[in-house]
C-alpha cells in the first residue's frame, strides 16, 4: 500500500471539502467573520479548492504537487497565526498545525 498516495488523496480531498464548506456553510461564514476574514472568505475558499485540486492533480504532475503543497504550507502558517491572534484554544489550532505538517511532508517528498 502506498501511504504517500493515501496522504495526498486525504489531504487534497480535505482541502477541496473545506473550500466547498467555506462557500456554503453558515458555521464557516460565522468563523470567517470571527477571524476577521469575512471580506476575503470567497478568495480563501477558492485558494483551498485550488490547493486541494492541485494536490490531487499533482499525483500525475509532480511540479503541480510541489507548487500546491508549498501554497498549502503557507496557507496553514497564516491560519495558525490568525487563530493565535484571535486567542483560539490549542485544540482549535491543532488541525491547522496538523495540515501544515502534512503539507510540508508532501512538499518534501515531492521535491525529493
Amino acid at each position: 500500500m502506498d501511504y504517500f498516495l493515501i496522504i495526498v488523496l486525504f489531504t487534497g480531498a480535505s482541502f477541496v471539502a473545506y473550500g466547498i464548506n467555506s462557500f456554503f456553510s453558515k458555521y464557516m461564514k460565522k468563523e470567517f467573520k470571527r477571524w476577521g476574514l469575512d471580506k476575503i472568505r470567497i478568495t480563501i475558499a477558492c485558494c483551498q479548492l485550488v490547493g486541494g485540486l492541485g494536490l490531487l492533480l499533482g499525483i500525475e504532475w509532480n511540479m503541480l504537487m510541489i507548487v500546491s503543497s508549498a501554497f498549502l504550507v503557507m496557507m496553514m502558517l497564516v491560519a495558525i497565526v490568525v487563530r493565535i491572534k484571535v486567542n483560539d484554544n490549542i485544540s482549535d489550532i491543532l488541525p491547522a498545525f496538523a495540515y501544515l505538517l502534512v503539507s510540508a511532508i508532501i512538499l518534501y517528498d515531492a521535491i525529493s
